[in-house]
C-alpha cells in the first residue's frame, strides 16, 4: 500500500505491508513525528538524507528512509 505524506515541503510516497498489525494511522502519526524531531536534532549523516529523501518503506517497527544517494539511505526506528 502507498500514501503520500508532506514533510518539509515535498510530498513523499510512504510503502507498507499490508500484513502490518499496526494500525496505519498511528504508524503515520509515530513516522511524521519522528521524521520532524530527526530533521532538527538529528545527527547530520541523518539530516542530510532527510534533506533529499524520495520515498519511505515501513517494515515492521522501522522505516527504512531511501535517498537521493544510495549512500545515504538509512533505517529509523519508530517504536
Amino acid at each position: 500500500m502507498r500514501i503520500l505524506i508532506n514533510f518539509q515541503d515535498n510530498m513523499v510516497p510512504v510503502y507498507f505491508d499490508v500484513d502490518s498489525k499496526q494500525p496505519v494511522q498511528r504508524t503515520l502519526r509515530l513516522l511524521t513525528s519522528a521524521l520532524e524531531y530527526k530533521y532538527y536534532n538529528g545527527k547530520q549523516a541523518l539530516q542530510r538524507c532527510l534533506n533529499s529523501l524520495i520515498s519511505i518503506e515501513i517494515e515492521g517497527s522501522e522505516a527504512i528512509l531511501h535517498s537521493k544517494s544510495e549512500f545515504d539511505s538509512v533505517a529509523l526506528s519508530l517504536y
